[in-house]
């Protein structure tokens, strides 16, 4: 009996096999890191140790505009309340300075009628401040002191006024709220357009106010370390677009696809599919514009971890004419089908370009022989309809009622005619 090494060569033996088959690059996990730029556009920085507070008190308006609402309601009830209690105070002294405040004075005028008490004062600075003017408290020419206060409070109340109704204003007509209706598409894609590999992301208006001047722009943000070894946690690269290659603004009247091609100045430029996976690349994109309806300028952004960009899928139609109206479609707005995309990085596309023809025919190839498997199936189903269809006939044929034959005699003879 022959040894087992003698019957299978080997080559052909599991050690060799195994041998044989091409291993793919091992890479380490990737670290979960923070996002730079939230989804939302929102920015994920904290600032801590901050010495000089001062400098936010130097910038009121703008630090007013900027807290959030609740502590903006309470800054603006609290505002208007010590300023109706600081005056009527100042009215109460010169109430109590002239003598108006003793009950048993009488004879001389008063230098604000009415006013007896420090709550009659106070009710009186809120005349004053609001110019209500209910006509039952009313200053009079007894008092140069009374008078100046008038003034100071007249003055004081049109300030915070000016201030407080303009902070409120300001909150309420922010430019954020007009880039809530900006959208991005969910996921980034990564495909070949035009013969060249392409990152592509959808940007949309909701409004049918436009945006006038709109600009897109993308950034890279990743750590990296220059060759002297300084590490640069947040390091921002330019990203250029076809748009703004092709002109400064763009027309967002419906929704575009903005298109970077990965060219040898690309921070991607040597990342392929499975590189893609493992780095921990965030590309920014901001959209910026003046609102159509209230110039103001309003700026949406948004990112794109590696995890939400999707290698080898481009983004479904949304535009169609029906009736001679365009017509899109928002239900689809980030809806990817996969197409056929080389997994190399784009610069080994560059330095062999027979990978991406050898790609498409791949895909050419696959292709008619889905068509070919979907033809024979066909035509299997065809013929089996028929052969189903032929044997109901003859089923039927069997079940039709047979021919009855009548013989009758005839004269002189012995032979009969079948009648049916």
């Amino acid at each position: 009996m022959l040894a087992r090494k003698s019957i299978i060569p080997e080559e052909f033996g599991l050690p060799g096999l195994v041998s044989r088959i091409p291993r793919k690059p091992v890479f380490r996990d990737r670290v979960n890191k923070a996002r730079f730029i939230a989804k939302n556009g929102s920015c994920n920085l904290a600032h801590k140790n901050i010495r000089e507070q001062g400098r936010f008190l130097q910038d009121v308006f703008t630090t007013l505009v900027d807290l959030r609402w609740r502590f903006t309601l309470v800054i603006f009830t609290t505002t208007f309340v010590s300023s109706w209690l600081l005056f009527a105070m100042s009215w109460w002294l010169v109430a109590f300075a002239h003598g108006d405040l003793n009950p048993r004075r009488e004879g001389n005028t008063s230098c604000v009628t009415d006013v007896k008490s420090f709550t009659s004062a106070f009710l009186f600075s809120i005349e004053v401040q609001v110019t209500i003017g209910f006509g039952g408290r009313m200053i009079t020419e007894e008092c140069p002191a009374a008078i100046t206060v008038l003034i100071m409070q007249n003055i004081v109340g049109l300030i915070i006024n000016a201030v407080m109704l303009g902070c409120i204003f300001m909150k309420t007509a922010q430019s954020n709220r007009r880039a809530e209706t900006l959208i991005f598409s969910r996921h980034a894609v990564i495909a070949v357009r035009n013969n060249r590999l392409c990152f592509m992301i959808r940007i949309g208006d909701l409004r049918k106010s436009m945006i006038i001047g709109a600009t897109i722009r993308l950034q890279v943000v990743r750590k990296t370390t220059t060759p002297e070894g300084e590490v640069i946690p947040i390091h921002q690269i330019d990203v250029q677009t076809e748009s703004a290659v092709a002109s400064n603004n763009l027309f967002l009247l419906a929704p575009l696809i903005i298109c970077h091609v990965i060219d040898k100045n690309s921070p991607m430029y040597d990342l392929s599919a499975m590189e893609l996976q493992c780095s921990d690349l965030e590309v920014i994109a901001i959209l910026e514009g003046v609102v159509e309806t209230t110039g103001i300028t309003t700026q949406a952004r948004t990112s794109y971890v590696s995890e939400e960009i999707q290698w080898g899928h481009r983004f479904v139609p949304i535009v169609t004419e029906e009736e001679g109206v365009y017509s899109v479609d928002y239900s689809k707005f980030g809806n990817t089908v996969k197409v056929t995309t080389p997994h190399c990085s784009a610069r080994e596309l560059d330095e062999k370009p027979s990978i991406l023809i050898q790609t498409l025919q791949k895909s050419e190839l696959s292709h008619q022989n889905s068509l070919r498997k979907r033809n024979s199936m066909r035509r299997n189903n065809s013929m089996r309809k028929c052969a189903s269809s032929g044997s109901l006939r003859r089923n039927n044929s069997g079940l039709n009622s047979p021919k009855v034959q009548f013989f009758s005699p005839v004269e002189g003879g012995q032979s009969l005619n079948a009648v049916t």
